[in-house]
């Protein structure tokens, strides 16, 4: 569980897709699937934390007009919790797979869109952002595993900001709504504390080196990481990998 905490903490802070790793290991320990949904936010809220810390330690997370995105994104992370009950996998992975080569196809053919700093004189558009992270909420609540992808997307194509940027904001609104997640999961029993903490003190690690590469090494290299995250996990979903 070490390699693979510190493998999905590192993962998530620069992209996302680290409960791609998490999820199935927990599963494969014999946890019902609803049970490692729940556990693995243990995890995630811990290591967006620790993400979250080191950003503003190096003065990297812009704050400015997140809240009309963290209070969307909050109330469908609830709401997609509550529904995290009945989950068709086969159909969901179908989706999440082919949302990512869209995604893909965006970095690899307008790679100035994640290059940019695109935010200055753009102004906001509520009509745009709320629905879109209200949806992308509801998604991470639900199950998780790639939210991080799809919060970058609309940071970055939606609401303006530029890569590094959006990858610190992208933290702290994954931290938010997953707490509000794990709450739903505590309520309804569904979370294995020793286990979840357990995988967290690695997570949280991972995410403190991932947060201090991102800083340092710029735009370029966050977005590779992303392009190469956004590949394997589709391949992973296409495959069959249960989640």
């Amino acid at each position: 569980m070490p390699i693979t905490g510190f493998a999905a903490g590192f993962v998530n802070t620069l992209a996302g897709s680290g409960s791609l790793i998490t999820v199935p290991i927990l599963i494969l320990l014999g946890l019902p699937a609803n049970v490692a949904n729940g556990t693995n936010r243990v995890g995630v809220t811990f290591q967006n934390a620790v993400a979250v810390a080191t950003f503003l330690r190096h003065g990297a997370l812009d704050s400015s007009g997140a809240a009309r995105l963290l209070a969307p994104a909050v109330l469908g992370g609830i709401l997609g919790a509550r529904l995290a009950v009945d989950l068709d996998e086969a159909l969901l992975r179908r989706m999440i797979g082919g949302l990512m080569v869209v995604l893909l196809v965006v970095m690899l053919v307008r790679p100035e869109r994640w290059l940019e700093n695109t935010r200055a004189g753009r102004r906001a558009r509520p009509w745009l952002e709320i629905p879109v992270f209200f949806v992308i909420g509801v998604y991470g609540g639900f199950i998780q595993i790639g939210v991080g992808i799809f919060l970058m997307a609309g940071l970055v194509l939606c609401a303006g900001y530029d890569l590094v940027t959006a990858n610190a904001l992208k933290n702290l609104i994954a931290l938010a709504f997953t707490a509000a997640a794990l709450v739903v999961f505590v309520v309804n029993g569904q979370v294995l504390w020793g286990l979840g903490l357990a995988v967290a003190v690695f997570q949280g690690a991972g995410a403190w080196l991932a947060a201090r590469l991102a800083v340092r090494r710029g735009a370029r290299f966050v977005r590779w990481v992303l392009i190469v995250i956004v590949v394997l996990s589709a391949i992973a979903l296409f495959a069959g990998l249960r989640i």
